[in-house]
């Protein structure tokens, strides 16, 4: 038995060879990964993908830090990707090996932490914002963030656990420095945020996990990945609907960029999936599995019908500026020691 055990699996191990030429592994977000245009990929390229999804920013570091070599690519947003070049996590981007890099938004790839000194650290991928997620049969129309603080949804409301959190309530206080808030302003926004925890039902990690909470009745309201998460619910056939609305203080934009781990053996593969999610298939495939927004314009027009190509924002590049773009905060760790505490208050 043991000797036929071990020929099995043997023969399992070079069928799995065979059949893939190369293995690439993606430290990523929920949906861009997916098998509606992944497993496109694998025939195409022979590399076989295996996702390990984020629900946060602050993921990334710690589960790089903590698995030295198990990561290829990863997918960070526009305020991560500084952090993850200057802790020596990535190299540098080789501009011959990805041709359509020059199609992609003039805005994202001149962007100060994707170019750096005339390298590039960072593929971009999609973009999309941040705004106020609502039940329409149990809350308001809400016109500002202080919708996530008001107690007449005590217990209904949630937050992403994210240092973004710290941004939200700095937009809802007024500043307009957020991303170089100063000690007191910090201190300002930790007794808000901490001030706001009795009013949370819980602080959502994931589009799923904040999709669910909607779906059982446990919030009504909370700050949401614009799309995906609506798009979870809507699937979820419950006889209710969501909204989406852009506060008076503007919605938040991201940007997610695909970035190079240091040292990955599989580089091959990795540009074979960066230059393919640039593609027609990459781009329209992830668009459809998120209804977030393509980087790269030229592709997508190929593949999305005009009227989902205009509410991408295919021909609207300007519409990036009326979204409050995430930043690299200057002092980071200060922000990161920030929300740690405020998740830590009892």
């Amino acid at each position: 038995m043991a000797v036929s055990t071990t020929l099995a699996l043997a023969i399992g191990v070079s069928s799995t060879s065979a059949a893939f030429a190369g293995e690439l592994n993606i430290l990523t977000w929920e949906g861009y990964a997916d098998p509606s245009f992944i497993k496109d990929f694998e025939t195409k390229s022979s590399c076989k993908v295996s996702a390990t999804y984020v629900g946060s920013n602050d993921d990334f570091a710690p589960k790089l830090a903590a698995g030295s070599g198990v990561y290829d690519i990863i997918v960070p947003s526009i305020d991560t990707i500084g952090q993850m070049r200057l802790a020596g996590f990535v190299d540098s981007i080789d501009l011959k090996k990805v041709p359509e890099f020059g199609q992609v938004h003039a805005k994202f790839r001149s962007n100060p932490d994707v170019t750096v000194n005339g390298e590039v650290w960072a593929v971009p991928l999609i973009w999309g914002s941040v705004s106020v997620l609502y039940r329409t049969d149990k809350v308001t129309q809400p016109n500002s963030i202080k919708v996530l603080w008001n107690p007449d949804y005590k217990g209904r409301i949630s937050l992403w656990d994210d240092k973004s959190a710290i941004y939200w309530a700095a937009r809802m206080l007024g500043y307009d420095n957020i991303y170089d808030l100063d000690d007191t302003q910090l201190a300002t926004i930790k007794a808000r945020l901490i001030e706001q925890k009795p009013l949370v039902r819980k602080y959502w990690s994931t589009a799923g996990e904040l999709a669910q909470l909607f779906l059982n009745d446990e919030v009504w309201v909370s700050n949401a990945w614009t799309g995906l998460i609506s798009k979870e619910i809507r699937k979820g056939g419950k006889p209710f609907t969501v909204a989406e609305v852009d506060p008076a203080e503007k919605s938040e934009g991201w940007m997610d960029s695909m970035m190079l781990v240091k040292g990955s053996p599989n580089t091959d593969c990795s540009y074979q999936f960066i230059n393919y999610m640039l593609s027609a298939k990459g781009q329209c495939g992830i668009v459809g599995s998120t209804d977030y927004f393509p980087t790269n314009p030229v592709s997508a027009k190929t593949c999305l019908p005009a009227e989902e190509a205009r509410s991408r924002h295919l021909d609207d590049p300007g519409y990036v500026d009326s979204l409050v773009m995430w930043q690299m905060p200057k002092r980071l760790d200060a922000y990161l020691e920030t929300w740690n505490a405020v998740k830590a208050a009892m």
